[in-house]
Formats: C-alpha cells, structure tokens, sequence
C-alpha cells in the first residue's frame, strides 16, 4: 500500500477520542512509532511499516517460533503488507498468493498467483513455514484448508497463523455453504477486507477449542501464545502455533 492510501486508509478509523500515540518496537522494522486510531486491532499501527495489531503479534510469533527463516521456504496467504515485505527479506524463498472466487488455484491474475486454501495448487511438502491472518474464519469448509495446509507442509514444518477468537470454548458455525449457495445460521457478520475494500462474510466465531482440533489435522505441539507485552496498548492478539510431525504415527 503506497503513503497515500495508508493516509486515507488511516483516516477511515480514526476516532479522535480514542486517539494515542507510542514509542514502541516492531518486528518487523525494529524501533518505530505507533499510533492507535482506534480501540480495536486493526486501529493500532506502526508508522514506519503500517503493521496492525494482529500482524505485529504474528511477526513476534516468528521471532520466537518460527524456524530459521534463512534456511526457510515459507508460504504466506496474501501477497502485500508488513508481513510478507518481512518474509520476502528473511526468508529463503516465499510463496504468496491471493483468493479470487473466480480463479483458478495456481493461476496468475494482475501478476498474482491466485490460491484457495480448500485446494492449493502447491505439491506435497512444499514448505517449511505456512503463515496466515484473519484468514480461516471466511472459508466455507476449513476441514479442507488444514487438511490441505497440513499437506503442503514438510514434515516438521510449522504454521503459526491467527483468526479472532471469542471468549468461549466451541466454534461457533454462523454460516455454511450447502450447493453452492450461503445458508446463514446466524446474523451475518462480515470483515473488512483490506486488499478489496469490502466485507468479507465470517462463516464462523472460532473458539478455544481449536487448539485441541489441530490435532485431529495430524498437527503436533499445538498451542495459543498470548503477547500482551509485545504489543502496543497491550492488546489481545492471540497466535496460534503448531507442527506437522517428523514421523508418520
């Protein structure tokens, strides 16, 4: 995103009595500025990079649990942002990639590899690390995508990723895709989109039962960091960790 959108997109949030400013440091540009625009996630912002809340979470989850990103080929689910200008510095190779409903997964649109993570187009065991955020909440079967993110993997492999999570244990299903077409369970909530500037539906709430359900993925070691100290404003940005095994059970 160049300066000038990051401005307008800035100003859209803004909130002037929630407004703060604080010395702070990123993961992915070290030392910066941030600003809170507004109480929420997507509010808080590093001024040097423009990382929100959640990505500066994910970043210090690299950090700390990622494996060596030099010797790495890494997979991230978007194709711009903090993030990935991260991965494409420090990793030894990235594949990025965005959803288009009507591309086909592998293909090239705008020079974008286009991907639905139901069914990816990369070979078995093509990665050492999958990243993702606020991602899996709008895929209509997300048994398909840790099934296909579990393969895609290397053994050993790591995914470290988020998706916002309630205070309660379930998921909670709020919406389903039956023939083709959306059957709403639940009053329909939808997420801003940062690439298209649109709501994107969320199928789901998902609980903290996740954690435990990687496992019936075939994931090892899964787990949630919490990294209050890590972000500004201390907020609640929750990651969620976990290994595809070395060995076959």
């Amino acid at each position: 995103m160049n300066p000038f959108s990051r401005i307008s997109a800035g100003l859209k949030l803004l909130r002037l009595r929630e407004f703060a400013v604080k010395a702070f440091r990123c993961p992915f540009c070290g030392p910066s500025l941030f600003v809170r625009l507004c109480n929420e996630p997507i509010g808080i912002r590093c001024v040097r990079c423009g990382a929100s809340a959640v990505h500066l979470a994910l970043g210090w989850g690299l950090v700390d649990y990622a494996p060596p990103l030099e010797t790495s080929d890494a997979c991230e689910l978007s194709a711009r942002g903090p993030l990935v200008a991260y991965l494409r510095r420090k990793a030894k190779s990235v594949a990025l990639s965005e959803y288009f409903a009507d591309a086909e997964p592998g293909s090239m649109r705008n020079g974008v590899r286009c991907e639905d993570v139901q069914r990816l187009s990369y070979a078995d065991a093509s990665f050492d690390l999958v990243t993702h955020t606020e991602v899996l909440e709008h895929v209509p079967d997300d048994t398909r995508a840790f099934a296909e993110l579990f393969r895609v993997l290397r053994p050993g492999g790591t995914m470290i990723f988020t998706v916002p999570l309630h205070r309660g244990y379930d998921t909670i299903e709020r919406a389903r895709l039956v023939d083709g077409r959306v059957e709403h369970l639940l009053e329909p909530v939808y997420h801003l989109d940062p690439l298209r500037r649109e709501g994107i539906l969320a199928f789901r709430d998902y609980g903290w039962s996740l954690v435990e359900h990687l496992a019936g993925f075939g994931f090892v070691d899964a787990r949630q960091v919490l990294l209050h100290d890590r972000v500004p404003w201390t907020w609640d940005s929750p990651v969620i960790m976990a290994r595809k095994p070395v060995r076959s059970t």
